[in-house]
């Protein structure tokens, strides 16, 4: 699927509807490759996305808020701070059937035209002011373009004209004739000619037309019955050339696999939907939230469910060594009785039987024939030692694999907690780090940065941090953190590192209660109605040696028992 020129052209005028005259209140770094904009029209607040992404490029209003979703600043992003944020869009426009939308601003330093060409693996969004491109979020330079530069203080140019190409709505029988006789592949289907063949006519378009036609999709163009062929065009291109639009998607048990501007009989499960708008967020999904982040929290929770799973499984083992002491007694008690009745033991007897305790069963010993009783004691002896010098490091290693858990189950509760994407990829990060992603390794994400903590100011000016992974935990911690500040943690559970930083005042109740509603809000804990927090001083933390980051011991702390709230609630 991808957005073809009548998509685009339905999409221009939903814009023209409801966002020409709206003042542009905000711009927002969405993702690495997309923008948002919150615009206020018609006495209604709308948020637009505009991403470039390479696979899934795409332009529409969006149901809910836009978010922030990358830390370090978008270069685009900061022009359109300066160029459009508090401007007016004046128009929409699409140059003649090109996959281009134009939005036109009356910014705070002049006109300019935000470009969005949503076009796959050539995907970009320009902004444009008096024909020069000041910057774009994909730059294009003359050694994979020589005609069409996209690259700063350079002049915007459209693509090339498409050469012959027809206008649908003008087809004639002869200049249908002529388009398939020009055909000299006998294996190229008919919707391939038309895709090709016929000015805005996309893959999609051109299967319903077949289909439309009474053939089969993947139909031979030598075999297209013209004369149905040319009809099928009239009555799906008549409506949008007029521009009729039928906004609607193709819903199936599998999930919306289509959307288009004309009813779909090629694809079963189709309905009219609202808007265009709304057609696509179904299709593409939600561009920031929790729906947007879903998918790619699934392979990093696989990842971390299969590290919890050996670890929890590396545990028990331990911890059951630890009950193993009668299995190690039968091997000292049985190299004894060896020895005691060594004398009796006759060549080539495979097994002893004798009683150690007289309250005791006796014990059935086995031998090895191929030693003397002598021998045999002394093998048994030995696994005894062996057994005996393991059991003196098991406790380490069940402490260790305790806290390696304890610091698993925390970056559980970071991905849970993740609400943009550098808060997945540093999960992702640690997971890679710590030996624990069985895939191949990959990077940063590009120009994603890394997450920050949230700094949340009260009405009384003290400043409170919270940590919302264990990398940011780290750095509320003991990065900002003083040895007088407050700090704060739900007990018992994986959660926020919370700082109160301490400024001279003594620290009112109430802001000790909404830095704990913040630590149970981030916390493992957050949908329960009560959350035990744990309040201290940032001088009685202590890292624990050789635990992952943001993993701590503390003492001399009180107990409050609040109710979970986030800044949002807080600030409400």
């Amino acid at each position: 699927m991808y957005l073809d020129a009548y998509t685009l052209a339905a999409l221009v005028d939903e814009f023209l509807d409801v966002l020409v005259g709206g003042r542009v209140q905000d711009v927002l770094d969405v993702d690495p490759t997309g923008l948002g904009l919150e615009i206020y029209a018609h006495h209604q607040r709308r948020y637009l996305y505009l991403s470039a992404d390479s696979q899934h490029p795409r332009v529409h209003l969006v149901p809910d808020k836009l978010r922030r979703g990358v830390s370090k600043p978008l270069q685009l992003g900061l022009l359109f701070r300066r160029y459009v944020e508090g401007g007016i869009i004046t128009h929409v426009s699409q140059p003649s059937w090109e996959r281009i939308i134009v939005l036109d601003v009356q910014g705070p330093e002049g006109d300019v035209s935000i470009i969005v060409e949503p076009m796959e693996r050539r995907s970009n969004l320009l902004l444009v002011q008096n024909g020069i491109i000041l910057d774009c979020m994909r730059r294009v330079g003359p050694e994979e373009n020589r005609y069409r530069l996209s690259l700063p203080q350079h002049e915007y140019k459209l693509p090339p004209p498409q050469i012959g190409k027809h206008d649908p709505a003008a087809l004639t029988p002869e200049t249908l004739l002529g388009i398939f006789q020009q055909n000299e592949d006998p294996k190229r289907k008919t919707q391939q000619v038309l895709a090709s063949r016929l000015l805005g006519v996309s893959p999609l378009l051109a299967k319903e037309i077949v289909y439309r036609a009474g053939g089969d999709v993947n139909q031979k163009a030598m075999e297209a019955d013209l004369a149905r062929l040319l009809n099928a065009i009239r009555v799906v291109i008549e409506p949008l050339s007029r521009r009729q639009w039928q906004p609607g998607i193709a819903e199936t048990e599998n999930g919306v696999e289509a959307y288009s501007v004309y009813p779909l009989e090629s694809i079963p499960g189709w309905h009219p939907m609202p808007s265009l708008s709304e057609a696509l967020a179904a299709y593409y999904g939600a561009a920031v939230g929790e729906e947007a982040y879903a998918a790619a929290k699934v392979p990093v929770r696989e990842e971390l469910r299969e590290a919890q799973a050996k670890l929890r499984a590396r545990l028990a083992s331990l911890e059951k060594s630890l009950t193993d002491e009668a299995e190690r007694e039968t091997l000292r008690q049985s190299g004894e009785l060896i020895l005691a009745y060594q004398y009796s033991i006759k060549p080539g007897q495979t097994e002893l039987k004798a009683q150690y305790d007289p309250e005791q069963p006796e014990l059935t010993i086995t031998l090895d024939p191929t030693l003397t009783p002598l021998e045999n004691a002394q093998r048994y002896f030995e696994r005894y030692d062996k057994a005996k010098r393991a059991l003196e490091d098991v406790p380490r290693l069940v402490d260790e694999t305790r806290r390696e858990l304890a610091f698993l189950n925390q970056l559980d509760t970071d991905l849970e907690l993740a609400a943009n994407w550098p808060e997945i990829d540093e999960v992702q990060q640690a997971l890679q780090t710590r030996g624990y992603w069985r895939g191949k390794p990959t990077k940063r994400i590009a120009g994603s940065g890394q997450s920050a903590p949230l700094k949340v100011v009260t009405k009384d000016n003290f400043v409170i941090w919270v940590g919302r992974n264990s990398r940011q935990n780290e750095q509320v911690t003991f990065g900002k953190g003083g040895g007088q500040d407050l700090w704060l943690h739900a007990r018992d559970v994986p959660g926020a590192h919370v700082v109160i930083k301490f400024d001279g005042r003594k620290t009112p109740d109430a802001v000790i209660e909404q830095a704990a509603a913040l630590a149970a809000y981030y916390s493992a804990r957050r949908n329960d109605t009560r959350v035990p927090v744990d309040v201290t001083r940032v001088m009685y933390v202590r890292k624990i040696k050789g635990a992952g980051q943001g993993m701590v011991t503390y003492r001399n702390e009180e107990t409050l028992n609040v109710q979970p709230r986030s800044e949002a609630e807080l600030s409400g």
